[in-house]
């Protein structure tokens, strides 16, 4: 059997995407400012380079994204104490609020990515799409 692998990805993509922005299921937030409330929970006060690093960003996508959630008052961004020319976000309790909302909207979103597939399924498919990271490296040109 032969799968089309590219085109189930893609579309997979695009319909969780669509379905998750019309119902804003992770807590009245894109899917991309929750990655950044959750670095942030655990890292508060991290660099904005460190935060693209780990949402797989580049410098303009980043800066974006920290500028609209900065408007929303759900972040600060800081100078860093050491390197002016750095800056370091913060969550604001606006910030922390929609992390907890975010955290409470993956549960239900988790549960039904998962509908239908036994726990040793959920972990192939978790090690296969893990693997698209390191196979398919980040580019200069990306910017998520």
């Amino acid at each position: 059997m032969q799968h089309r692998l590219v085109y189930l990805l893609n579309v997979g993509q695009r319909r969780l995407q669509r379905w998750s922005q019309a119902r804003r299921t992770a807590g009245g937030v894109t899917a991309a400012q929750a990655g950044l409330l959750f670095i942030l929970e655990k890292s508060d006060g991290a660099l904005m380079s460190e935060a693209a690093a780990q949402l797989h960003m580049g410098a303009p996508g980043m800066s974006g994204l920290a500028d609209r959630m900065e408007r929303a008052g759900l972040i600060e961004r800081r100078a860093d104490d050491t390197d002016g020319r750095a800056s370091r976000l913060w969550l604001t309790d606006a910030g922390r609020a929609a992390r907890q909302r975010s955290q409470a909207g993956m549960k239900p979103l988790n549960a039904k990515l998962t509908e239908g597939f036994t726990a040793a399924e959920i972990d192939v498919v978790a090690r296969w799409l893990t693997s698209l990271q390191t196979k398919f490296p980040p580019t200069d040109e990306d910017d998520v």
